[in-house]
């Protein structure tokens, strides 16, 4: 297996996707893929998508980027008053070319991607685009994590929740801080490992997370940004819900 980079939960945050795609480059990594949520909450959705279309970023759809594209469904009113707004900015683009291409980007956008034994989703193998796999699961609903782990061939990896860690089939929960930054790769053992977000943590940790596949290993990988940058253009959107700016604050 080559090694390759997985992002996901961009939300928008060009100063978050900026600083960990020149994190990647630096490692001299070539192969990314993300698992959608490219767009949503945050303050520049052209300029994500733009960068993901022009690097050739393999991607799958997010709910946020299903919101966009379709309507939103099940989104409180700052996701969904994000959504809206989102897709009045990439219908105002002035430029009908770079339009276009932004749109037919996100309706191409596959909702799983499944390289061997290795499958990628959004949120979960059951249901790919929105259902959340949370760690409390594994003591609040086991027969969930059971059930979805009957769709695992090896190795899957989601995003959707912002919080990193890996599933296991016991069931149990691993976050990174317990994994010390690695998960070692069993060829007997199942996982389900989430890669946290790029453009909005949600484990109180500000920092952008992804991570890198190796044959023997996944590392969790955290990388600063400006976080100022992006909360002062959300606080100067009346579109966007100042919540989504002020909770980058604290990771959550």
């Amino acid at each position: 297996m080559a090694k390759f980079a997985i992002i996901s939960d961009l939300h928008s945050n060009i100063a978050a996707l900026t600083a960990v795609l020149n994190d990647i480059d630096q490692r001299g990594i070539k192969e990314i893929f993300c698992l959608g949520d490219i767009v949503g909450y945050g303050p520049d959705p052209k300029a994500c998508l733009d960068i993901i279309v022009e690097r050739q970023i393999i991607s799958i759809m997010g709910n946020h980027d299903h919101a966009v594209f379709y309507e939103p469904t099940n989104f409180n009113t700052g996701a969904e008053r994000a959504s809206h707004w989102t897709r009045q900015c990439l219908e105002d683009e002035p430029d009908i070319k770079k339009r276009n291409q932004r749109w037919s980007f996100l309706g191409r956008l596959p909702v799983r991607l499944q390289m061997g034994s290795v499958l990628m989703v959004h949120g979960s193998p059951r249901k790919p685009v929105n259902e959340y796999l949370f760690p409390d699961d594994i003591y609040t609903n086991p027969s969930k994590i059971v059930s979805v782990f009957e769709r695992v061939e090896h190795l899957c990896f989601v995003g959707h929740t912002h919080v990193p860690g890996v599933f296991l089939e016991d069931p149990d929960f691993y976050g990174t801080d317990e994994l010390e930054g690695v998960y070692p790769i069993c060829d007997q053992e199942k996982a389900i490992i989430n890669v946290g977000s790029v453009g909005q943590p949600r484990d109180q940790d500000i920092r952008s997370s992804y991570v890198v596949v190796s044959d023997d290993k996944v590392e969790f990988l955290r990388v600063e940004y400006d976080i100022n940058e992006t909360i002062e253009k959300i606080l100067a959107n009346p579109y966007i819900d100042k919540f989504e700016g002020e909770r980058l604050r604290d990771g959550r």
